[in-house]
């Protein structure tokens, strides 16, 4: 019998809204969201940082949120609306709901997933 230590989903969303990828407040208000959400609890501060500037993909936000599982984290291309999130954790947690709560909050026209489970 394999022994499963958690699951990780890997969103890639497109044509995202731009004011809600280029605002830090709206940022960490779909972490608080998307833990309550799938029941997962933060530890410590979020690390949230706005960069790239002289980055060939340009300049946009990171975060990085450890959850008592384990983590959470995203990065946002601003000159493309791009954003790539990562959920890991070794608790269960509904990956579709988080998906569509993704694609939702972020207003992306279009999204691509992939879930492991390790």
């Amino acid at each position: 019998m394999k022994k499963i230590y958690g699951k990780e989903l890997i969103l890639d969303l497109y044509d995202c809204n731009p004011e809600i990828i280029r605002s830090k407040k709206k940022i960490l208000e779909y972490i608080n969201k998307i833990c309550d959400l799938i029941a997962i609890k933060k530890h410590g501060r979020t690390n949230i940082e706005r960069f790239g500037l002289k980055s060939r993909w340009g300049e946009g936000y990171s975060f990085f949120q450890f959850i008592e599982e384990s983590s959470i984290s995203g990065h946002f291309l601003e000159n493309q609306n791009l954003v790539f999130i990562n959920i890991f954790s070794c608790k269960q947690f509904n990956d579709k709901i988080a998906n569509d709560f993704t694609k939702k909050f972020f207003k992306a026209k279009k999204i691509k997933n992939m879930v492991l489970i390790r």
